[in-house]
């Protein structure tokens, strides 16, 4: 019999191996962000969809049937997301430096002001460089360039797709298989494609009904290149806590270069409503308890896939947060207990585990 590893070697060993591991795992993650993250995004779209192949599957349609119209439906979606975040960003482009002019303007303005109450021509001078209109722009350039990046990896996030939706029904008859010998890890796996689905498709629809209103707000208002706030509103509905915050800026901005302070103070004011009405009210009691993740988990969670995966850790942090908490907590029996720690409510329980 192997002795446990706490017997062969010192505790403070065990410690630092784990945490040798956990940093080369790290390292490795974000060295490997480009496939990794547009495979999560293939998993996640393909999960999203799974209630077309149950549809179907009632309908007595042949696997590759069922596997062809999903793969249609996810590639519907993509096809939707990349022409409307093209277009956005060829709006954005076409519409950033027409404000050059009046940015320059507005920081000679803001440099004059601080200069007339004392503050040194150096310092004034170093703050207006580094909020030159210029570097502004360089900002949204490499916002785009984030963009087309996420586009060239579209053929290789389309191939994966189409692979998932096939082999979707071999992964669920491997589950079935291995269910008596393994329940927590598939009841694990099974919650995690549940609150994943429930996140995903609450948060889509949301995030369409937030962005029509937007858009349509910003019309009434005459704020510019409101489709591009609008798209902007519906990606960030997908990023929790701050995507708010990330949404209402650049519009504000616009609207200030617009019409002023009561232009900008009008959209903070629309967009606060609408945030606080949708977001923070009605949109919780869609998704329910099925997530289970604090909002200071939700938060580091954010951080955390960002830092490692870029753009799209942050669009998929709650997904990915709860595959993590699958694979690390629910599916190991001695670790569960943790589980209302992690959803921050006492009651919290994930779905029963089967009986051996």
């Amino acid at each position: 019999m192997v002795a446990p590893m706490t017997e062969r070697f010192p505790r403070a060993a065990v410690v630092l191996i784990v945490a040798a591991s956990l940093v080369i795992t790290l390292a490795g993650l974000r060295a490997t962000a480009g496939i990794v993250g547009p495979t999560l995004l293939a998993l996640v779209l393909t999960i999203t969809v799974q209630p077309v192949r149950r549809w179907l599957a009632e309908k007595n349609l042949p696997d590759w049937a069922i596997s062809l119209v999903v793969v249609v439906t996810v590639y519907i979606v993509l096809i939707l997301l990349t022409l409307s975040l093209v277009y956005a960003g060829a709006r954005l482009a076409t519409l950033l430096p027409t404000y050059v002019p009046q940015i320059q303007a507005n920081l000679a303005d803001a440099g004059a002001w601080l200069e007339d109450r004392g503050i040194g021509d150096a310092q004034v001078a170093e703050a207006i460089d580094a909020l030159d209109a210029n570097r502004l722009l360089s900002i949204a350039t490499n916002l785009a360039g984030a963009i087309v990046a996420l586009l060239s990896n579209l053929f290789f996030l389309v191939t994966l797709a189409l692979f998932m939706a096939f082999d979707t029904r071999s992964t669920e008859r491997g589950f079935a298989a291995v269910r008596d010998k393994r329940p927590y890890l598939v009841d694990a796996l099974t919650n995690f494609a549940n609150g994943t689905r429930s996140y995903m498709a609450v948060s889509a629809g949301f995030g369409l009904i937030v962005a029509i209103i937007d858009y349509v707000a910003l019309l009434v208002m005459g704020v510019p290149g409101a489709f591009v706030w609008a798209v902007l509103a519906f990606v960030t509905n997908f990023i929790p806590n701050i995507g708010f915050v990330i949404g209402v800026i650049p519009p504000a901005l616009i609207g200030l270069l617009e019409g002023g302070p009561g232009l900008m103070i009008g959209v903070i004011v629309v967009y606060s409503v609408i945030n606080v009405v949708i977001q923070s009210v009605i949109q919780p009691r869609y998704v329910g308890d099925k997530v289970g993740l604090s909002p200071t988990i939700t938060l580091l969670s954010l951080v955390f896939w960002a830092w490692a995966l870029g753009p799209l850790g942050a669009l998929l942090a709650v997904p990915l947060s709860l595959l993590a908490r699958a694979l690390l907590v629910e599916a190991d029996p001695d670790a569960r207990w943790t589980l209302p720690l992690i959803a921050g409510k006492p009651d919290f329980a994930p779905a029963p585990v089967r009986a051996d």
